[in-house]
């Protein structure tokens, strides 16, 4: 008998109805000699420290660090989980060959192999379905290409590193933290912090980012601008960043004549987009809707399985040449419901560029592209992603973008001016999206009336005040581009692409990173910024080791598993490191810990914190530092542990302007890094199971 194993039951019902197999039994479906069956996901995970030895039940610094000789398996806590995986290892037991049928990459490996071991079937001979999509004909064509399983044993080697190494450092570092720190505010309930070898470093780049953003301080500069026949010219040189300046040569060109010195014009072809791949399609998504990455996984998961799209989880934006007669097809399904939009395309002779076609960066999928079935009844998300996704794949065979790029040069009293604008010539792939609304600040894009070299007349010089701006707070657009090139904010397309190989996650993990983070209080959404939260920025002020919250060093780590799914790598090699990265840290003890001889740094400047009669100041008052805390805030009396807690942790206080000047630094008390705004042990799980107010209440009295 043959067991086909699917990662969830609908997916095992489609693959059932391909191969004709109808006799529907508890937990399975059977028929023409071959029995399909299903796990709910995850099914099988990592034992806890406890089950190894019930002393390792209490937390104690005594029993750190916990690294298993040999890691064991146990069932998911889940209703009918068991039940069903006793379904699961009667028909492994009874069978002569197994496929594994779960989703094709490294987590649906995962998936099949920890069953197979708590089934104690490894033995068996097993074969692998490798599922681009769930149309029949894909479903079709994959079994009859069935892989032997063990040409994938790198990847499932790759994929348990990483759950090995998740736990390991995950479970010893918070332990660890919630330990040492676990009554960082003094109060009588311990806070449990959470730490992940990829969770804390996405956390710790969002709190520097909050924090350049509170510690910036906006510098004012003046900008010269003329305007000549409703056309805004700039000036030419620097902007200034003293007025003085700037209204002299105002004060120059005042009654002078605005000449034309001259006007140059180039081409300027702007590519087709490429394809999407998962990381790219949440961005774009959450770009112009607003959609959550996780929000816009579930929608993409769902046409997957509706059959309308690939599969989702690929970090691919190509496609591999075996593909190339199947697009034309496509399109041609697509027609029914694009048909003004394909009409443009010779289906018989779509160009085939290296920009949509390339085996050399195809791994486990290609990029997501709709797989022609009409869609039916799509929810709300749904159909978003379905119109953006297929929208891409029709604009990637469009033709370029032409634009003409002018450039108009002028002068007045020997002050130099430039004008820009960009016109459209021939608006290709562009036609197929809405257009990009303009700032009123945007001049590059100004419409340009023909000027005559030499042609001169009156003008309107200005004068405009403005400050320097700040880097704006993530999105989950920026920042899962940050994630892709491993903590780096990159734009253009190639550098991106080379980065990839070490980002922070991977396509199918970072929604699910962002959502953690989210689950645990660590940051929040407001509209469409992330920021952290108190309970993130302590956690982050208390790590001191710099790889616990290194982008790169994570990146690192991702890189090093890819290689272990290339066989490049050997998983033993890499797991040691992890071993011995986390005993190095537990042994150094690199927690930082409150000083009881002193209060602490100058969040201003940085020289001791001393204690006056009635506040707290800088030492350095005398050579002009502003910086004064008072004891009480908003009603609230700060202990001397709590401001020694603020002070040397230096996680809130931040510099605000009164009067226009950095005078003071002011505490919010929904900022207090306290036990009040921290939740206890306890709370923190009821707030990762999802029963999370909107804000923890303060206890009486403090």
């Amino acid at each position: 008998m043959k067991v086909v194993i699917a990662e969830k039951p609908s997916v095992a019902r489609d693959i059932a109805e391909v191969l004709n197999i109808t006799t529907k039994k508890k937990g399975y479906i059977e028929g023409r000699g071959c029995t399909v069956t299903w796990a709910f996901g995850h099914l099988v995970t990592l034992q806890e420290p406890g089950e190894y030895d019930p002393a390792l039940k209490r937390w104690s610094l005594d029993t750190l660090p916990f690294v298993p000789d040999e890691f064991k398996l146990a069932l998911i806590k889940n209703p009918g989980g068991e039940e069903q995986f006793r379904v699961i290892k009667l028909l492994c037991e009874q069978a002569e060959e197994i496929v594994c049928a779960t989703d094709a990459g490294r987590e649906g490996e995962l998936i099949f192999r920890y069953i197979l071991a708590l089934c104690h079937c490894e033995d068996k001979p097993i074969r692998r379905l490798w599922l681009n999509s769930l149309t029949p004909d894909a479903i079709q064509a994959a079994f009859k290409d069935l892989k032997d399983g063990h040409d994938y044993d790198a990847l499932y080697a790759a994929a348990r590193c990483r759950s090995e190494s998740d736990w390991i450092v995950g479970l010893n570092a918070t332990r660890y933290y919630t330990v040492r720190h676990g009554q960082i505010g003094g109060g009588s309930d311990r806070v449990l912090w959470s730490i992940g070898r990829v969770q804390t470093p996405v956390l710790a780049m969002i709190v520097e980012r909050d924090d350049t953003i509170l510690q910036f301080w906006p510098q004012p500069f003046w900008e010269l601008t003329t305007r000549y026949r409703e056309v805004v010219f700039r000036y030419t040189g620097q902007r200034f960043e003293q007025p003085e300046k700037a209204q002299a040569l105002l004060e120059k060109m005042s009654g002078q004549p605005f000449v034309i010195t001259g006007s140059a014009g180039k081409e300027s072809k702007e590519q087709p987009p490429q394809l999407f791949d998962l990381t790219t399609l949440q961005r774009e998504i959450n770009k112009q809707h607003g959609l959550s990455a996780a929000d816009t996984l579930a929608a993409t998961q769902n046409l997957y399985e509706a059959k309308l799209v690939t599969y989702p989880r690929t970090d691919s934006r190509y496609l591999s040449h075996d593909l190339k007669p199947r697009i034309p097809k496509i399109m041609e399904q697509l027609k029914a419901i694009r048909a003004e939009q394909i009409a443009p395309l010779n289906l018989a002779k779509l160009p085939f560029t290296t920009r949509i076609i390339d085996d050399t960066k195809v791994t486990d999928h290609h990029a997501i592209i709709p797989t022609g079935v009409r869609p039916r009844s799509l929810s709300a998300n749904e159909q978003l992603v379905y119109e953006a996704i297929t929208t891409q794949f029709i604009a990637a065979f469009y033709p370029v973008c032409i634009k003409n790029i002018t450039t108009v040069d002028g002068i007045s009293a020997k002050v130099k001016f430039q004008a820009k604008g960009t016109q459209i010539v021939e608006p290709g792939w562009t036609a197929l999206f809405p257009k990009k609304k303009i700032s009123q600040d945007a001049t590059d894009d100004q419409a340009l009336p023909a000027f005559t070299k030499g042609e001169t007349g009156t003008h309107e010089p200005s004068l405009r005040e403005g400050k320097t701006k700040p880097p704006s707070h993530f999105t989950e657009n920026t920042l899962l581009g940050a994630m892709e090139a491993a903590g780096k904010l990159v734009e253009d397309d190639t550098l991106r692409e080379a980065l990839k190989e070490r980002g922070i996650g991977t396509p199918a993990t970072r929604a699910a990173i962002i959502e953690t983070l989210l689950r645990r209080n660590y940051i929040q959404r407001e509209k469409k910024q992330l920021r952290g939260t108190d309970m993130g920025r302590c956690l982050i002020a208390l790590i001191q080791d710099p790889l616990l919250k290194s982008p790169e060093m994570t990146g690192e780590w991702e890189e090093k598993l890819k290689q272990i799914e290339r066989s490049q790598l050997d998983p033993d090699a890499f797991m040691d490191g992890i071993s011995g990265y986390i005993r190095t840290l537990i042994h150094n003890g690199s927690a930082r810990r409150l000083d009881p001889a002193r209060w602490g740094s100058c969040p201003l400047c940085g020289k001791e914190v001393i204690k006056g009669k009635r506040a707290y100041g800088c030492s350095a008052w005398q050579d002009g530092c502003p910086f004064v805390l008072e004891p009480e805030c908003k009603g609230i009396a700060l202990t001397a542990r709590q401001i020694q807690t603020l002070l040397q942790l230096r996680i809130l206080p931040q510099p605000v302007r009164i009067d226009d000047e950095p005078r003071i630094l002011i505490l919010s008390t929904q900022g207090l890094p306290m036990d009040l705004h921290l939740p206890s042990a306890e709370r923190q799980k009821k707030i990762e199971k999802g029963d999370r107010p909107a804000k923890t209440p303060a206890k009486k009295n403090e």
